[in-house]
């Protein structure tokens, strides 16, 4: 078998390959014979079809599956000759396929792009440090409170945070409008689920009143036919409803399914699921800068084959995440290209550190990690169970560890500085950067 490589981009490669004729006639020859025994031919007894008629009427379908098979193996072997690592699968060009000559084709693919993680020293991290006082916990409880709120139909003028029951008819010069009407409808003042100016103008209304509303819609608004059109809403208040927040009472802690009973009992399991996401935001931060300053230290080329695979992935997740009657591939591309580029890049980084510095998943760390997660259900012995029961889900824990891994690693040679903050702070989610 002769094998040539040309280079055609810094990760495409275009691959001749030339197969001796006597391989692929042996193949033929091997399918026709086992045709030959199983053949049903009319007027001959079954394995006793001569052989000129099983090539006859056999022969081409024989020699296409060889020649797919032949092709097939030698690219293989091709790759595994001149030390290439194919990134996707080969578009395959035919050259020469007729019987008795040597089969010639080309194969073009994409490589997986060879490069020395580092610049480890250029990335600088922030640490975040912080506890969970006691009014942070105070704050926690209130809004679980507020989660839970209940309302209780008042005799009185309506109030910001107040639930109101109203029917509402909407009208754009003077005809109704499709989406703007609605009957037995709850509207909570001060949510902001209405456009503006509509639950300020309830306010003070008491129930059975009507009320009259000139609005304008915000220029951005979703429904381009109405966006910044002026309207007229017609609403009738036929309940007014203020919020009463529950008692801190064992009825109350049920809901939760903490095992602890009385208040301080509540308080101690809140804490430590306050502390268990803490750990988590402060540990997801430090990554993410991490990974930000590995992208900005290593460039790499990223191969087609896996950015348009990733792509797929982005699509059928936001398909699940979405719902709706629509397919995966009908969404645009452009829309998941930046996100999957980076995580291709990634990827490919994560994985050379891994090879670099010979990294293995501690399996004391998998453990933690296991009996962290499982600590916040009320069984965590029998999920620890679970996990080590179920080997797809073990080693996706193996693969979280591993990248934590890779993280301490760079750490141990970026520039790190430690700052304390609050607890709000800590777990505050980091904005997107605004697009120009």
């Amino acid at each position: 078998m002769q094998v040539s490589v040309e280079n055609t981009s810094a990760l495409e490669r275009r691959m001749s390959i030339t197969v001796p004729a006597e391989r692929i006639e042996t193949q033929v020859n091997k399918r026709l014979q086992q045709t030959a025994q199983k053949a049903k031919i009319a007027g001959f007894r079954p394995g006793k079809v001569p052989m000129s008629v099983i090539r006859q009427r056999f022969g081409a379908d024989a020699r296409q599956e060889a020649v797919g098979d032949v092709i097939q193996s030698s690219f293989y072997e091709a790759v595994v000759e001149q030390k290439l690592n194919p990134a996707g699968s080969p578009s395959i060009e035919p050259k020469t396929l007729e019987a008795g000559k040597d089969l010639e084709y080309v194969a073009v693919f994409e490589v997986f792009p060879e490069f020395t993680v580092a610049g480890f020293e250029g990335i600088t991290v922030e640490r975040l440090s912080a506890e969970v006082a006691d009014a942070d916990l105070d704050k926690m409880l209130e809004v679980l409170r507020k989660q839970n709120t209940r309302f209780e139909v008042a005799e009185r003028a309506a109030q910001n945070e107040d639930q109101l029951n109203i029917d509402f008819v909407g009208k754009v010069d003077g005809e109704v409008f499709a989406g703007g009407s609605a009957k037995g409808t709850q509207l909570v003042l001060g949510s902001g689920r209405m456009i503006p100016g509509f639950e300020d103008g309830l306010v003070g209304a008491k129930a059975g009143e009507e009320r009259v509303l000139n609005l304008t819609f915000p220029e951005d608004y979703q429904n381009l036919d109405l966006a910044g059109k002026t309207a007229e809403f017609t609403v009738t208040v036929n309940t007014v409803s203020e919020p009463k927040l529950p008692e801190l009472t064992e009825e109350f802690f049920a809901q939760f399914g903490i095992k602890e009973t009385g208040l301080e009992g509540f308080r101690t399991e809140v804490r430590k699921n306050m502390e268990r996401e803490l750990r988590q935001a402060i540990k997801s931060k430090v990554k993410n800068q991490v990974m930000d300053g590995l992208l900005a230290t290593n460039p790499i080329e990223v191969p087609k084959a896996l950015l348009s695979n990733e792509v797929d992935r982005l699509r059928v997740q936001a398909v699940q995440q979405f719902g709706g009657n629509i397919k995966p591939d009908q969404l645009p591309a452009e829309l998941f290209e930046e996100q999957a580029k980076r995580r291709v890049v990634l990827g490919l980084i994560v994985a050379e550190v891994v090879k670099q510095f010979d990294l293995k998943p501690d399996e004391a760390r998998v453990r933690e990690m296991i009996q962290e997660m499982a600590s916040a259900y009320q069984e965590p012995e029998q999920v620890v169970s679970w996990y080590y029961k179920n080997d797809q889900q073990l080693n996706e824990v193996r693969s979280v560890v591993l990248e934590e891994q890779v993280v301490d690693t760079v750490l141990q040679k970026a520039s790190v500085t430690d700052k304390s903050v609050s607890y709000e702070e800590a777990v505050k989610p980091v904005e997107a950067p605004q697009a120009d």
